[in-house]
């Protein structure tokens, strides 16, 4: 049986959530890979709706969930985040979470950086969520992070917080922002250890004797393609990258255990924050989606901006992240539109473009190019095969396939965990 890795294939909010939990089922491990805080994943379960943004899907369906040194972690976050669920009845503790010993942490200084950065922008800002995921993961290429495993050398921590905060406190006064001191960081840090510590080691010697035993890894990748730092709508991106590829480096495995690799993207589109989006909708039908698709973001709470299918998008997103089956999600919202659209390409200053331009003010200009098909008028929610959904719906799922080059292999036509179509089975490779 193969290894499973799930990436966004648009924007992000793609509903990765329900299809890791879905997918949790068949998997014995999930594996958190990048991003941080700034994810959300909301998980709808009977009566209960569990909203996760930095522990692993997989916790709700009872499976042991890693958070790999991809990610940046702000401790206080996730002890809340544990203590809400386990308020829910979820049972959450060192048993079933790992943590790698030497994933990096989000100290209050780097929300604060996010923020005073974010305000000096202007009308310039990139829409970040102020969480402090960029300065945290500066710091890790800067090589000046606080990782899990320096909360137990409290000599360590001293050291790395004198080098951090001559870095950072000289961006606060350059921002006219207030500066940080040492002793409230290093006193917070030592009470947070021995919340902390027990949840750490070396995940990769867990995840290779995984591998030897022959149990089954689920990689749970946050955001999505087009917001990768290298390949998405730059500057307008995370700070991490969230392809499929990173899924090794940010867990501590070899690239030949990312195994079958899904892309999630909606029947429709839709994006957070600043930054182009050549589909986008803003007339009725636009505020209709964000209506019926309940788009506001699981994090920030910010409304989402609403648009058509972007198959030309999508299809880059599929050649970049290395996406071998597509899970269409909310297929449901589109029910009873007469006409649907899809982009399958742009004009970017009269030439014709299949993907969309690296320069900024190129994609700010790219016009979206549209295929129109006929909707349909009975409805695809709760569906669970293929023979429950209009005949017009199977239409634009085909063209779908044909026009990102990727098979659908999963349809979801609902929160519900069970309102899932099924047309292959992604564990076996």
């Amino acid at each position: 049986m193969a290894n499973v890795t799930v990436i966004g294939a648009q924007w992000g909010d793609e509903g990765k959530g329900k299809v890791v939990d879905w997918l949790a089922s068949r998997a014995d491990i999930v594996v958190r890979f990048q991003g941080g805080h700034n994810a959300g994943h909301t998980l709808v379960v009977g009566s209960n709706t569990y909203k996760l943004s930095l522990l692993p899907s997989g916790i709700v369906r009872g499976k042991l969930g890693v958070i790999g040194n991809g990610v940046v972690l702000d401790p206080d976050a996730l002890l809340a985040e544990i203590s809400k669920v386990r308020a829910q009845g979820l049972d959450v503790g060192p048993h079933n979470l790992r943590i790698a010993e030497n994933v990096p942490l989000i100290l209050p200084l780097h929300p604060a950086l996010d923020r005073a950065r974010e305000a000096a922008r202007g009308e310039d800002k990139i829409g970040t969520t102020g969480r402090g995921i960029g300065p945290a993961y500066e710091d890790k290429v800067g090589r000046r992070s606080v990782r899990l495993c320096d909360l137990s050398e409290p000599e360590t921590l001293s050291a790395k917080l004198d080098e951090l905060l001559l870095h950072h406190n000289a961006l606060f006064r350059g921002l006219g922002a207030p500066e940080f001191e040492k002793a409230p960081l290093l006193e917070a840090l030592l009470a947070l250890a021995p919340k902390l510590l027990p949840y750490a080691e070396a995940v990769w010697e867990r995840l290779d004797a995984a591998r030897h035993e022959g149990k089954r890894v689920l990689f749970e990748g946050a955001q999505a393609v087009m917001l990768d730092v290298d390949h998405g709508t730059y500057p307008y991106v995370t700070s991490s990258n969230t392809v499929a590829g990173s899924a090794a480096a940010g867990a501590g495995v070899g690239p030949d255990q990312v195994g079958l690799v899904l892309g999630i993207a909606k029947a429709y589109a839709t994006r957070v924050g600043s930054g182009p989006f050549p589909s986008e909708l803003h007339d009725e039908t636009g505020r209709l989606l964000g209506e019926r698709g309940h788009e506001f973001g699981t994090v920030t709470g910010r409304p989402r901006r609403c648009g058509w299918f972007d198959a030309a998008m999508v299809r880059q997103a599929v050649k970049i992240g290395g996406v071998q089956g597509l899970v269409l999600t909310k297929l449901d919202v589109l029910d009873g539109l007469p006409e649907l659209k899809l982009c399958t390409g742009y004009r970017v200053d009269g030439e014709v473009m299949k993907r969309l331009p690296a320069a900024m003010r190129a994609q700010a200009r790219a016009e979206p190019i549209f295929e129109v098909m006929e909707g349909w008028s009975g409805s695809t929610r709760g569906a669970r095969s293929y023979a429950d959904l209009p005949a017009q719906a199977v239409k634009y799922v085909r063209r779908i396939e044909e026009l990102v080059e990727a098979p659908v292999m999963m349809l979801s036509t609902s929160p519900d965990r069970d309102d899932t179509i099924s047309l292959r089975d992604p564990f076996a490779g």
